[in-house]
């Protein structure tokens, strides 16, 4: 090939092989094969799409080194890094205008692009679609705008395939056999080809795809796994492990390991520890708690208190790199289903050796802090320990003893209650620091479902959340700021729980939504959790403090794991990490490596930090969908017997296309299609949070008292829809009256003089 061409003939610029960027390159990688930067510097280079020849004579490629040459250049083209055009010229994908990004699917067959540079999405219409599915990584063109103004694109390359497995139902449609995907965002129906396991119509399955999406072909898979029917016990769980991809058996590797643990403290763990097993420590959890993190105990020194929270030491038995870490690492955190737990630890650790159950010995790290009578933290110190736990204690229990005052809890406490007195007398001091902090404390209703002897709900019912619930909340508290102060006084790398201020759009949002009601948040263009805490008290006692605090929430962001500590803006913490929970959360298992790597003066690399904290925040979200289509399947199925039952509840949530109704009593959702609301056109105002009538000026508003009646529970879809029956009276306003109403209330009432009373009127309409 060298011998065809040459730079001159070719038209190449004078491209040296003792460039020196390329003499750089051979020294790092000790050899003459060009790295995938010095590469793409080439394709910039010469502005114009290559031939490989071209390429090969202007990189100097021996021809034993083609081989190895073309691998690269094809890895680039998986990851999007070149492209190759029709005429086999290889480029820069953005020299020639275009995009990289992840796929993002919609219901209704249209999807967007996110885009690698973090800029504005591009819209990619139906037909686009029907290339690639939800979270394939492509290569987009853009074409144009569509109606909306938004940058439109199309599918030039898929780069890579997300999906190799879906779960679906199995549907006949005129003697061809199809698969409907679970999750809505794949849009497409599946081919069933023959070769895979047999399945009824109707009855759920996984299929493994053969054949992608593409521009001429719709995708087609083989049946490998029958769930069975959407009724059936349990299958609402085992559809969401699979829609969401959630890992749910554990490797051999990992089981083989576990199985080489022992089933008691060794009195060789029991080496380098200090001995606690003496003191006091106490659980206090739920009462379906099995897997138990986090001890605590109390006592009097000085004017203020020693707090000792001990927690489950999985690092020792968790090794970095082993096996169970993998898996560990993969899972994030435990996904607690209704019923049904998948733990990050298999049941022998989570709920065996590393759980501290009552009356037995189990190795610990300990936070042992010492606190002001003010609630402030003057000292702590940080150590491994073995613990003995006294007792297993439910928050109920604990409440009826120390606030509800009831003999026989204060009586089967026995020498255990005056800790627990002084740990509450404490929990008073830390309240008060809180709240001189500033820190936000939502008010917000957590339900429990009762379920019945099939494994369907029985109820839904309020759980109550008791001041035991936030003594043992403020202890964790206190726990992991001083775990996040005492990794960042050493300088030691970490993942801290973030959470951010509200962004300058939803602030400006919120302040404008809150002058309607002539509120202002302090702060100026940089409020803190004070501003909020403050505002907050301010609206508790008036009659719309539910909108108010419905809308403050919806301002902030999510909070995240990050190695970049910008602090925790809803606790009003200016250092904040996870350390209290290494059974269930993998930040926490990494926290505890970092903190036991300084005690030995050395340092813990688990690997990126910023990636790993990208996978937790990951796994976090995806474990709470997971668990949302859990619930939201189960509600629907609670529901179908009741359709065509009238209910009074409180908006939820507004959209463009209607508005969420939340249930009184039942704590259930559903929808009010914005046709449902009455001979009008209503429009969305997002800044309001509101539909309102053109014609009749009539408005739903977020937390409206509204009357609806059940006509539809779609297991299929999980979606519950309702009928506006009437709306009820929210304050300064009547909403929602139906056409009817107001025909015989114009029909009624005198006609209205022009001038001030009329424009008053008109205020009162529309509130």
């Amino acid at each position: 090939m060298k011998g065809k061409h040459t730079k001159e003939a070719m038209g190449l610029s004078a491209v040296r092989c003792a460039d020196p960027f390329f003499e750089r390159e051979k020294q790092k990688y000790g050899a003459p094969l060009p790295s995938r930067e010095y590469i793409e510097q080439v394709l910039a280079h010469e502005g114009v799409p290559m031939t490989l020849d071209a390429l090969v004579c202007a990189l100097d490629i021996q021809d034993d080194e083609l081989a190895f040459f073309e691998r690269r250049l094809y890895a680039m083209l998986r990851e999007g890094q070149v492209m190759r055009n029709r005429r086999d010229a290889w480029l820069l994908p953005d020299k020639a205008d275009l995009i990289r990004g992840k796929v993002e699917g919609h219901p209704d067959g249209f999807g967007f692009l996110c885009r690698d540079d973090k800029q504005d999405d591009v819209f990619l219409g139906p037909k686009t679609m029907r290339e690639a599915f939800h979270g394939d990584r492509v290569i987009v063109r853009i074409v144009g705008q569509d109606r909306r103004g938004r940058p439109e694109g199309k599918i030039v390359e898929v780069l890579e395939r997300a999906n190799t497995r879906i779960v679906g139902r199995v549907l006949d449609e005129h003697g061809i056999r199809v698969v409907v995907p679970e999750n809505k965002r794949l849009a497409q129906d599946i081919l069933v080809v023959p070769g895979g396991k047999r399945a009824a119509s109707g009855q759920v399955v996984t299929v493994e795809l053969v054949g992608q999406p593409s521009r001429t072909a719709r995708p087609a898979g083989r049946i490998v796994e029958v769930l069975g029917h959407y009724a059936d016990p349990g299958m609402e769980i085992e559809i969401a492990l699979r829609k969401h991809e959630l890992p749910f058996e554990f490797s051999a590797d990992a089981r083989a390991q576990t199985r080489k643990l022992p089933d008691t403290v060794l009195k060789k763990d029991r080496a380098g520890r200090e001995d606690i097993t003496r003191l006091p420590l106490v659980t206090i959890d739920g009462e379906t708690a099995r897997d138990f993190d986090d001890a605590v105990f109390c006592e009097r020194q000085g004017k203020g208190w020693r707090l000792v929270v001990a927690i489950a030491d999985v690092s020792h038995y968790v090794e970095a790199g082993s096996a169970l870490d993998i898996d560990a690492r993969a899972r994030g955190n435990s996904v607690y289903f209704p019923r049904r737990v998948i733990p990050m630890l298999p049941e022998k650790l989570s709920n065996g050796l590393c759980s501290l159950n009552p009356l037995v010995e189990r190795l610990c790290m300990v936070a042992d802090m010492n606190v002001s009578a003010r609630g402030e933290i003057k000292a702590y110190r940080f150590y491994p320990a073995v613990m003995f736990s006294h007792a297993r204690l439910t928050y109920n229990q604990v409440a009826a003893a120390l606030y509800e005052k009831e003999a026989d809890a204060v009586a089967a406490l026995g020498e255990l209650l005056p800790p627990l007195q002084e740990l509450d007398r404490l929990f008073r001091a830390l309240l008060k620091a809180r709240a001189r902090r500033g820190a936000i404390d939502f008010e917000t209703t957590e339900t429990r479902m009762e379920f019945d002897d099939e494994g369907k709900i029985a109820r839904i019912v309020a759980e109550t959340r008791n001041d035991a619930h936030r003594l043992i909340e403020e202890c964790m508290l206190a726990a992991n700021v001083c775990a996040s102060d005492f990794l960042r006084e050493n300088s030691h790398p970490a993942l801290y729980r973030i959470h951010e201020g509200p962004s300058p759009d939803k602030l400006e949002k919120l302040r404008g939504f809150l002058a309607e009601f002539g509120l202002s948040l302090g702060g100026g263009d940089e409020p803190v959790a004070k501003d909020y805490a403050a505002l907050l008290e301010k609206t508790k006692q008036r009659p719309d403090a539910q909108l108010l605090q419905t809308v403050m929430l919806r301002s902030l962001r999510q909070a995240v794991y990050s190695p970049d500590n910008v602090g925790h803006f809803g606790l009003a913490y200016d250092s904040y990490t996870h350390f209290t929970s290494p059974i269930r959360r993998y930040p926490d298992l990494l926290v505890h490596r970092a903190i036991k790597a300084v005690l030995k003066g050395k340092r813990y690399v688990p690997g990126n930090w910023e990636e790993i904290g990208l996978m937790c925040s990951m796994t976090e979200r995806r474990a709470d969908e997971a668990t949302r289509d859990v619930v939201a399947w189960l509600k629907c199925y609670y529901m179908r017997d009741r359709i065509g039952e009238m209910f009074s509840g409180s908006v939820s949530s507004v959209v463009p296309f209607g508005m969420f109704v939340a249930l009184d009593d039942v704590f259930i959702e559903g929808l009010v299609h914005v046709s449902d609301l009455g001979s009008d056109y209503f429009h969305y105002d997002e800044a309001r949070h509101e539909l309102m009538g053109e014609r009749t000026r009539v408005c739903y508003r977020l937390s409206d008292r509204v009357r609806v009646q059940l006509v539809r529970a779609d297991l299929e879809t999980s979606k519950i829809d309702f009928r506006l029956v009437d709306a009820e009276s929210r304050p300064g306003q009547r909403v929602g009256k139906t056409e009817r109403e107001r025909e015989k209330k114009n029909q009624a009432a005198p006609p209205v003089r022009k001038g001030k009373k009329s424009s008053e009127n008109v205020r009162k309409r529309r509130g």
